[in-house]
């Protein structure tokens, strides 16, 4: 994943996680993403099951200017404390408003997969 460089300063971003299925509904994947809450890029991005060892993923997949710098806020999913460091990560309800942006897009992501399907589907019978 190609994120824009960043200098070293206080960065804020959300991590969240949602599922999916691939190909049928016994094949169900979990996408694990984070966001940048100033930019609203997506800076790190996971799939694969809802498990500590694919939040370690999706850690790992931070460029490491967001590992070194940002503070992390997340949802209460028992993963993410043991996963991430306990000096940058903020566990927060959903009235706090900090994870915001990576539930409206995870709320969205659905909906555009499903059109971008739809789409794919209507050229091929074409």
């Amino acid at each position: 994943m190609e994120v824009e460089p960043k200098p070293k300063r206080r960065l804020t971003i959300q991590m969240d996680e949602l599922w999916s299925f691939v190909d049928d509904k016994g094949n169900k994947q979990w996408v694990w993403l984070a966001i940048d809450a100033e930019t609203r890029e997506i800076v790190g991005c996971y799939i694969g099951d809802r498990t500590g060892e694919s939040a370690q993923k999706l850690w790992e997949s931070l460029p490491s200017v967001y590992r070194q710098c940002a503070v992390i806020y997340t949802d209460f999913y028992s993963s993410y404390p043991v996963v991430l460091h306990s000096k940058r990560h903020r566990a927060v309800g959903k009235e706090t408003g900090k994870t915001n942006y990576i539930e409206r897009f995870n709320c969205t992501l659905p909906e555009i997969l499903h059109h971008s399907r739809k789409g794919v589907a209507e050229r091929a019978e074409m």
